[in-house]
């Protein structure tokens, strides 16, 4: 009917372009969509919630606001939780939608708000459409042949990698996001045109408050680094800079003094980029011995799709070690070791540069973030899950399922983990990665005149830089030791 109009409900897919839920809004209901995001308070109360990380989402919700009018639709932001949210608003309007068009989520957290609203949404006789947008490949669709979930990375990526160059509909849907790169560059040229015509004013019977600006003011007063540029367009002006570099990929990802890595992943959280966008326009495809920087580069993002599997098939990873064996390993969780940790005074220059870095900018280099993991676990023997909350609370990207499978990872808990007696060394992992110390020496300003090869080796009679906390050789045999007390 001509009256009729739908909602999408953005929630991790904060971007026009490319948005396969909302490319279906449009392509059933033309241009009578508008949009709602709803604030979940349970989400805001979590204990590693970021005030840094909700600014940049906050920032990002406000750029895709701003994009939508220009195109003619509308999005309201409203501080409530979904299910309360959507019969609220429901009671405000001229007339229910159609349908409810929304992406799919695969959190714990996020399964069972999207099940609470499904039923509301049923109850209203409201249609409900949803996409497949986050990943490109979904947990249902990829299973070992005999049945059952995969546990080892390698298996799995052999698995994704058939399904991904076999499936007309993934390699049609990657053609398509050509549509998207189009549509970005006539943003950024401020040629978009104005697709659809509908804003709430047109639907609501009385105004409701958005709740955008409040937040906004009231988040900012906790703010402690720099918040980078938010949105679609600018996601988008990241990734074509990066593809001008991805050759070196396999060779500099490494090496924390180089520029070498994508830093798309803060993007990636929200959804202002998506994996799929990546792959269309690097034109990745499929690899065998990842010998150039793409194909290096394209088995990484098939991690984070790993990931995303497994917190799907094993929701207890969330709280509890993947590997059961594990579950009572006998940490010391020394709390001033910890706070040292986390303030980059440990005494070995690679990780605390790692933990200052983390600190005032909100983001840490991949390597490093490995050997201060392995080295918060295997040398200050502390829990794991220590360390993936501080990580939640301080990175700019932190992420539920790469944050956990990576921490899970280094301490060896996880599936297909860092076997438990392979423990980075920090002083070789330095030496390996930051021979010449320019990484060390960007983020610990108090060893800038220490020669590249003291950075390498315990500095013990510094004014201002603290001896090592611990002897790594001994804390390895610790570990080694508690890790095979579990394995009896």
């Amino acid at each position: 009917m001509k009256d009729d109009y739908a909602i999408h409900w953005f929630r991790r897919d904060l971007r026009v372009a490319g948005n396969m839920s909302l490319q279906k809004a449009y392509q059933q209901y033309g241009k009578k969509v508008v949009c709602v995001f709803f604030f979940d308070s349970n989400f805001l109360k979590r204990d590693d919630f970021s005030h840094n990380r909700f600014q940049f989402f906050l920032n990002s919700l406000e750029e895709l606001k701003k994009e939508l009018t220009l195109i003619g639709s509308d999005l309201i932001i409203l501080d409530t939780i979904p299910k309360k949210g959507f019969p609220e608003l429901f009671e405000q309007l001229k007339t229910l939608p159609k349908k409810v068009f929304f992406n799919r989520d695969y959190e714990p957290f996020a399964r069972k708000r999207d099940e609470d609203v499904e039923k509301i949404l049923s109850k209203h006789k409201v249609e409900i459409e949803t996409s497949n947008d986050h990943l490109v490949i979904e947990p249902h669709q990829l299973n070992k042949p005999t049945g059952g979930q995969y546990k080892v990375y390698s298996p799995f990526a052999r698995k994704w990698l058939e399904i991904f160059n076999d499936n007309d509909e993934i390699q049609n849907r990657l053609e398509l996001q050509q549509n998207s790169f189009k549509y970005l560059e006539d943003l950024k040229k401020q040629k978009a045109k104005r697709v659809y015509n509908l804003s709430w004013a047109d639907v609501l019977n009385k105004k409701m408050n958005d709740q955008l600006e409040t937040f906004m003011s009231k988040n900012k007063k906790h703010v402690t680094v720099d918040i980078p540029p938010a949105g679609s367009l600018r996601a988008f002006e990241v990734l074509k800079a990066y593809a001008k570099k991805v050759d070196e990929y396999k060779n500099q990802r490494d090496f924390p003094a180089v520029d070498g890595t994508s830093r798309l992943s803060i993007y990636l959280k929200n959804g202002s980029l998506t994996t799929w966008q990546i792959i269309a326009y690097l034109q990745l495809k499929t690899y065998k011995k990842k010998i150039t920087g793409k194909e290096t580069f394209f088995s990484e993002l098939i991690w984070r799709e790993f990931y995303y599997h497994i917190l799907f098939h094993y929701p207890e990873v969330e709280k509890a070690p993947f590997l059961k064996q594990y579950e009572n390993i006998k940490w010391e969780n020394d709390k001033k070791k910890f706070e040292l940790w986390k303030e980059g005074l440990t005494g070995f220059p690679i990780v605390d540069a790692g933990m200052r870095e983390l600190k005032t900018t909100g983001w840490m280099h991949n390597r490093v973030r490995m050997i201060v993991a392995s080295f918060l676990t295997k040398d200050l023997l502390i829990d794991w899950k220590w360390g993936e909350k501080y990580f939640m609370e301080t990175l700019l990207d932190g992420d539920l399922a790469p944050n956990n499978g990576g921490w899970q990872w280094a301490a060896s808990t996880g599936c297909d983990p860092q076997p438990y007696f392979r423990i980075f060394n920090p002083w070789l992992q330095s030496k390996r990665f930051d021979l010449d110390g320019n990484y060390i020496k960007r983020f610990i300003s108090e060893l800038a005149d220490v020669s590249s090869k003291a950075l390498h080796q315990p500095i013990l009679d510094h004014p201002k830089y603290p001896k090592p906390i611990v002897e790594h050789s001994e804390q390895r045999l610790k570990a080694l030791d508690i890790y095979k007390d579990c394995r009896k």
